[in-house]
Parts: C-alpha cells; sequence; structure tokens
C-alpha cells in the first residue's frame, strides 16, 4: 500500500469517539507521549508553534470531572439545571484514560494573526486525531463553556487561552461508526487560464 492510499484511510477512517463508548482500558503513556510528537509538527507560520497541552489521566480524571460539573453547576440556572447533565458532566473524564486540555499561547510579539496561530492549534489537533486513528483509539475534541474558560483551573500563563480538551480512550471493539460527505466536485472551482 503506498503512502497516500495508507494516509487516505487514516483520514477517511476518523471519527468522533466519545467516553461512553470507551473500554476501561488505559492508553500507555508512551502512546500519548507519540500522539503529542505527532502534534508538534503541526505547520506554524514563523514557528510560532502556539499549541500547549495540558494532559489528565489517573486520579486527576477526577479533578477534571469535578471543575466541569461545579463550572455546569454555577453557570446554569436552577431552572435550566439537569441533575443528569451535571452527572454526565463529572464522569466523561473518569471514562476516558486521557484527557488533553487544548490550548494556545499567543504569540507575544505578534507576528502573525491571531487566526493563524489558532489555525496552526487546529492542524496539531488534527495530527492527534489522525494519529489517534492510526493507533486504533478513540478521541473527540469538546469545546463546552467550561473548557473554555478553564484559564483559573488549568494555571494558564499570560497570553494562553483554552481552545477545548480531548477526550481520549481506547474504543469498545465492534464499534460501528460511519460517517458521509458530500461531492468535493459540488465544492471546487477549477481555473485553467
Amino acid at each position: 500500500m503506498s503512502d497516500i492510499e495508507t494516509l487516505s484511510r487514516i483520514i477517511r477512517n476518523r471519527r468522533s469517539v466519545f467516553p461512553a463508548m470507551f473500554k476501561e482500558e488505559q492508553v500507555d503513556d508512551e502512546l500519548i507521549h507519540q500522539i503529542l510528537e505527532n502534534a508538534n509538527w503541526a505547520p506554524t507560520h514563523r514557528n510560532t508553534e502556539p499549541w500547549r497541552f495540558h494532559v489528565y489521566t489517573g486520579e486527576a480524571l477526577k479533578k477534571v470531572g469535578d471543575y466541569l460539573a461545579a463550572y455546569y453547576k454555577a453557570h446554569t440556572a436552577e431552572a435550566a439545571f439537569s441533575e443528569v447533565k451535571y452527572r454526565k458532566n463529572r464522569k466523561k473524564p473518569v471514562q476516558s484514560s486521557h484527557v488533553i486540555f487544548i490550548c494556545m499561547q499567543r504569540d507575544p510579539q505578534e507576528r502573525v494573526p491571531e487566526w493563524e496561530e489558532l489555525a496552526a492549534v487546529s492542524c496539531a489537533v488534527m495530527n492527534m486525531w489522525l494519529s489517534c486513528t492510526a493507533l486504533g483509539l478513540g478521541c473527540y475534541w469538546s469545546t463546552p463553556a467550561a473548557a473554555l474558560n478553564a484559564g483559573e483551573f488549568l494555571g494558564l500563563k499570560e497570553g494562553e487561552r483554552c481552545y477545548g480538551m480531548m477526550y481520549l480512550g481506547v474504543p469498545e471493539p465492534e464499534l460501528k461508526l460511519s460517517s458521509e460527505r458530500g461531492d468535493i466536485q459540488e465544492k471546487v472551482v477549477w481555473q485553467n487560464s
């Protein structure tokens, strides 16, 4: 199989896999290091390398769940509060092997537009997602308000901001996930002269 065939297969098999679909199995930290190293090779204008990651695993996942649940409770009107959502916020992290908060450190010199640095972070996340797919792992990028406002919880530095979190784990065997895309020809304009 050629490199492009392998890459195309991985790209087309990438799916969002949610914590409820994970087995109770720990992913080896060495694989997490490999996934993060692949993230580190994302394109970055002026080599600002703006991606930052905060990795939680083991007992620390309970802290994430407690934070998410407390944030939900503190920021939800009493009439809209759902005990089910509250418990789900607390449970999802501990259903995962790892939770990785996805952050961006803005270039202090602002040599590139902020959107370019966010695009670089997004490319880093895609590298992580494709790495998980290639390794047979499941993950998804979640962007709840609690994560987007997790600066104090994470102890973020000046100029650093959180853009969500990746739940990561070993998917249940025989998990059938499908996806469709529209015809690419409807999304492309060719100019030949």
